[in-house]
């Protein structure tokens, strides 16, 4: 930590993002074909002859190398990127050189929004989305919120969408150790800009999701893709973090290519396939994201029986601007039906942050966040809040479900009583 306190300016969001800087183009394009071209990338593109900028890029996020998939897909075009703040820490000049927006997650900016209509309408370039806001958890793709669609209605041009296959096969986030596979993607327009103009913000979102959908595993298995890396199970406890056989929570742990309970012992082995085979008894879930998505609907039964609550110490830090993070030492996490309530101490003050359930569709959440912990963090338009548990029985996964869980409630409720406001 490099400060104590937090004078610092914050991050300036409304700076007009420069286009691609020519000189660094070629060293971009060149990275971006050595490192595809060694990973065996295949490129399929649907409806996209003749296309050319501008147009939105909905791409979906698996891990850091889908930022060399996109370039050498996108040639010779040029582009803008949608960044996170955490990226530009230490690189800021380099990262606006390259075309890189910054965006807090999980937050409404309309700075942002501005900056994009630049890049589209003036500028007459790609602009590139990762609408997931994190990398993928298990090989599968999130839930885009409804915004997604809104903002491809309010530009005005074509949509596309680049769907990459063995990007998180390739480096999982919950064990960035690079094992040995072949990538795949698509290339495919969705929209005109004339089917963009005309169609409603729901029917544009039903085509987004349409072609929104991936699943690593399924595709592994279906293509026979054999990944025979000793310790391929290292870190899945992380995603995995509810034993199916006793029920606990937080005891899975994981050695090699094996993942077992500290609780009850069960153990699951982990196939050179991607699939999870119990040692003895019954297999609950063979394929890795069954089990994920059982974890959600607990959490859902969870708040649907009032029953959901997470508070625990943490450690917080704080980062206003790209100069650095601000450690501002231990603080209090509670996180139910109301939302989030953040209590923690800024240039000696008790500080409080509370975001309700409708302010955020999800969380930004990582398991091991540059070696420190698991961790997530939570957003307004001029800082972001880093914060790491102090106990075991926490789980970023689940309380990324819980997040989801509780925003879907809160925006049925919000659209019901819209409904019954205008009758």
């Amino acid at each position: 930590m490099k400060k104590k306190s937090n004078p610092e300016k914050s991050f300036d969001r409304r700076m007009r993002p420069p286009r691609q800087n020519p000189f660094f183009l070629p060293f971009i394009w060149l990275a971006c074909f050595l490192v595809t071209k060694f990973r065996r990338l295949r490129v399929t593109r649907v409806n996209m002859k003749g296309l050319k900028p501008p147009y939105l890029v909905l791409s979906t996020h698996h891990g850091f190398i889908d930022f060399y998939v996109g370039p050498a897909v996108l040639f010779p075009h040029r582009a803008n990127y949608i960044s996170e703040l955490e990226g530009f820490v230490g690189k800021e000049w380099l990262y606006r050189q390259v075309g890189c927006l910054c965006k807090r997650k999980f937050t409404t900016d309309i700075a942002l929004i501005r900056n994009i209509q630049h890049v589209v309408h003036n500028n007459r370039d790609i602009m590139v989305i990762y609408p997931e806001a994190r990398y993928c958890n298990v090989g599968t793709n999130s839930r885009l919120p409804e915004s997604v669609g809104k903002l491809a209605k309010l530009l005005g041009i074509p949509v596309v969408i680049l769907n990459m296959r063995g990007n998180y096969l390739l480096a999982p986030i919950w064990n960035l150790r690079k094992r040995r596979v072949r990538l795949e993607a698509d290339l495919t327009q969705i929209l005109t800009a004339g089917q963009t103009a005309r169609l409603s913000v729901e029917e544009i979102n039903a085509r987004i999701a349409e072609h929104f959908v991936y699943n690593d595993y399924a595709w592994q298995r279906e293509k026979g893709i054999r990944i025979s890396y000793k310790k391929r199970a290292e870190g899945l406890h992380k995603a995995l973090y509810l034993c199916p056989h006793c029920g606990a929570e937080y005891y899975t742990n994981t050695k090699e290519a094996l993942l077992f309970c500290e609780g009850c012992g069960k153990e699951w082995a982990m196939t050179e396939y991607g699939e999870m085979r119990a040692l003895e008894g019954e297999t609950e879930f063979a394929h890795i994201p069954h089990w994920y998505e059982y974890q959600r609907d607990m959490v859902a039964r969870e708040i649907a029986e009032n029953r959901y609550c997470t508070a625990i110490p943490v450690r917080v830090e704080a980062l206003p601007n790209a100069r650095g993070f601000i450690d501002l030492g231990e603080g209090a996490l509670l996180h139910n039906a109301d939302g989030y309530r953040l209590e923690y101490r800024e240039n000696g003050e008790e500080k409080l942050l509370c975001v309700k359930p409708i302010e955020t569709t999800s969380v930004h959440t990582e398991y091991d966040y540059r070696g420190k912990g698991p961790c997530i963090t939570l957003s307004t338009l001029d800082n972001t809040y880093f914060i790491y548990p102090l106990v075991r029985e926490f789980n970023v996964t689940k309380v990324q479900f819980a997040t989801e869980e509780l925003y879907r409630l809160a925006h049925e409720q919000k659209k019901g009583s819209g409904l019954r406001a205008r009758r």
